[in-house]
């Protein structure tokens, strides 16, 4: 991804913003999305949501859980479900290692951001996170606030 500005391919579908605010990103992992046709075209026409979802690993593989795409109207007959469990597509190896993470650390698996690569293809980019305690978000809603009244002051020169 370090020409995505070059890549006329590149687009961002939905992303979740209140994820960096609720956790504690430690690392990031990129993962293929199994879907239907149906939902391919929605997510062009930029109809997807991944703010209230999770990913997790059950039976040895990687789930989407609890995402929303919107339906495809022109797909009446073979339309797909809305909040479906999706298979996400990662290598055995990274799949062992977000296993041991999610039960051995007890962190979780968080979407970040889903996106079509240069590729034109669906991937979605998980954080493997620890949940934030109130007093986390405070400060960094403190730090992000005094950024942005320092940027003032140097903008303004007060």
């Amino acid at each position: 991804m370090a020409n995505t500005k070059s890549a006329p391919n590149y687009k961002v579908i939905a992303e979740n913003r209140r994820a960096r605010y609720d956790y504690a990103i430690e690392d990031d992992i990129e993962c293929g999305i199994m879907l239907h046709g149906s939902e391919v075209k929605s997510m062009r026409q930029g109809g997807a949501n991944i703010a209230e979802s999770y990913a997790s690993v059950e039976d040895g593989e990687l789930w989407l859980i609890n995402s929303y795409i919107a339906p495809y109207l022109q797909a009446k007959t073979w339309g797909h479900e809305e909040r479906r469990k999706r298979k996400l597509l990662v290598s055995k190896k990274e799949l062992a290692r977000l296993w041991s993470d999610t039960q051995r650390k007890g962190m979780t698996l968080v979407p970040l951001v889903m996106y079509f690569n240069h590729r034109g293809m669906a991937k979605l980019k998980i954080g493997i996170a620890k949940g934030k305690k109130n007093h986390d978000k405070r400060a960094t809603e403190a730090k992000r606030d005094w950024s942005r009244q320092k940027q003032r002051l140097l903008r303004h020169g007060e």
